[in-house]
């Protein structure tokens, strides 16, 4: 049995994740009370609506506060009583989710006459804290699109069995920031570019062109190599440890040739081994 936890910052896209998993076949509840969720798992362990045996739950900032605060404790519950847990929790850069309720004209759930939406973004950010703190996975969806979303849902939580680690090579442009949401961080601006080559320039590091220019270089062997062995020797410590997303991201100025390559060629090397590796080009959608 599965229960998916969904939480985060409103106008993050948490209901475009329930609705994803709800498509997928889960059994899902929205703005579940906190309170209620270990009678929730002992209901469904001992009833099984529909004979499903994966479920999602969303839970907001609308909880009492206490409640939220006592969030690890439930958790505890949970695993007693043999369900495995997992939580997603999306955000967003506070611009970003201003912007998104300026554009909808919907009101935030904490904003009032007396609080103003920045203040109500901070409120609930804080209020939220313990169940960030034990959050499986983070998503930054600041620059990600309800289809993307819906993608990295169904890739990485839907396709996802049992505990075996899922990983994200995510490539990206540091012009555009570094995602806030990344396990690991590797910085290719240090490799020859392909931008300053005329008729590469229009291209990005999945056309072959590109890949013939980086493949000749021996600086991006090299740090190929040394990222593909670092990543080697530590995953299985990750593993040990219970992890079950590693994000690897990887990033050039555009994030158009070198990170694309990159997050390329090493995702094809441990899709090899590896059951649950997907690839995302952030700045190519």
């Amino acid at each position: 049995m599965k229960l998916v936890i969904i939480s985060g910052l409103s106008g993050s896209g948490k209901s475009v994740a329930l609705h994803t998993l709800e498509d997928l076949g889960f059994y899902c509840i929205d703005n579940l009370p906190v309170g209620m969720l270990a009678e929730f798992g002992r209901h469904i362990t001992e009833n099984r609506p529909g004979n499903n045996d994966r479920y999602g739950v969303g839970i907001d900032a609308r909880n009492n506060p206490d409640d939220l605060a006592g969030f690890p404790a439930v958790l505890d519950q949970l695993g007693q009583l043999g369900i495995e847990s997992e939580i997603l929790y999306l955000e967003a850069d506070r611009d970003t989710l201003i912007k998104r309720f300026s554009e909808t004209r919907r009101r935030h759930p904490l904003s009032n006459d007396n609080t103003p939406l920045a203040e109500a973004i901070g409120r609930e950010a804080k209020l939220l804290a313990p169940i960030l703190a034990r959050a499986n996975l983070v998503m930054d969806t600041t620059q990600t699109t309800v289809h993307q979303l819906r993608e990295l849902v169904r890739e990485r939580v839907d396709m996802r069995r049992g505990n075996r680690l899922s990983l994200l090579f995510q490539s990206f442009g540091y012009k555009h920031g570094v995602p806030k949401d990344a396990d690991f961080v590797f910085d290719l601006r240090c490799l020859p570019n392909p931008h300053w080559e005329p008729k590469l320039r229009p291209l990005t590091g999945r056309d072959a062109e590109v890949c013939s220019f980086l493949d000749a270089q021996d600086s991006v062997e090299r740090m190929y190599q040394q990222i593909r062995d670092f990543l080697e020797e530590w995953l299985p410590a990750y593993e040990h440890e219970g992890r079950s997303y590693l994000t690897i991201a990887l990033g050039c100025t555009g994030g158009q040739h070198r990170s694309v390559y990159l997050a390329e060629r090493l995702a094809r090397y441990f899709a090899e081994q590896r059951d649950f590796v997907s690839v995302r080009h952030r700045e190519l959608s």
